[in-house]
């Protein structure tokens, strides 16, 4: 990943406004959309420690993560009483076991990950500047089962009003990372002048989008 550091000294000093305290109302409401089986394989890539991992295993019966901070895994555990069966895995990564879940610390691209049937990004492709996303977006494809599918959240704002991360990603960046599949934008959840990004931020606009991406 580009400068990690920067997200282990978020962590460390525990700069972490993009966690949310709760699951992510926009996966209760759009999960369904992929069409979900029990037995499907679920990736959550820079998974932090995010409640939305508890809603998925709850579902599922395999749930994959990967994150670079072993602050934010060990934290994760730890906030739910979980023990978790600790394997150092190709040298580079910790394997953090517990039940339904698997989360990987480390490197999210040499990360040993399996095929996933549905992979859910809410935190990571908005957390990658430009330069980085079609890398990031091609490893994700290379990632997905025969029927696989991806839900995917991002963030519309004007870039130039706030310096990311998260990072505004427009419709047709989307569009163009996920050439050759099946888009569908499932909700556009635009901010009222109360929004803290509105009103504190002072932004012009705001918007969190919801993509359903299949392949065709």
């Amino acid at each position: 990943m580009e400068n990690p550091d920067f997200w282990h000294q978020k962590w460390a000093s525990n700069q972490i406004g993009f966690h949310l305290e709760d699951v992510n109302p926009l996966l209760i409401n759009h999960w369904q959309a992929t069409n979900p089986q029990r037995d499907d394989k679920v990736l959550v890539p820079l998974c932090g420690k995010t409640e939305d991992l508890i809603w998925l295993a709850q579902r599922h019966d395999e749930i994959q993560g990967v994150e670079l901070s072993k602050i934010a895994v060990r934290s994760f555990f730890a906030e739910h009483f979980y023990t978790p069966m600790v394997t150092p895995v190709s040298g580079q990564h910790e394997l953090y076991q517990f039940d339904e879940l698997s989360i990987y610390v480390g490197d999210f691209f040499t990360a040993p990950l399996s095929k996933a049937d549905i992979i859910y990004d809410r935190a990571a492709l908005v957390a990658l500047p430009e330069s980085m996303r079609l890398q990031y977006a091609e490893h994700l494809k290379s990632l997905l089962s025969e029927k696989g599918r991806i839900l995917l959240v991002t963030l519309d704002y004007a870039q130039n009003e706030m310096s990311g991360p998260p990072f505004s990603i427009h419709e047709d960046e989307v569009a163009q990372l996920f050439s050759g599949f099946k888009i569908t934008r499932l909700e556009r959840d635009e901010a009222d002048e109360t929004h803290p990004k509105i009103a504190k931020k002072g932004l012009s606009r705001f918007a969190e989008e919801v993509w359903l991406i299949e392949l065709e």
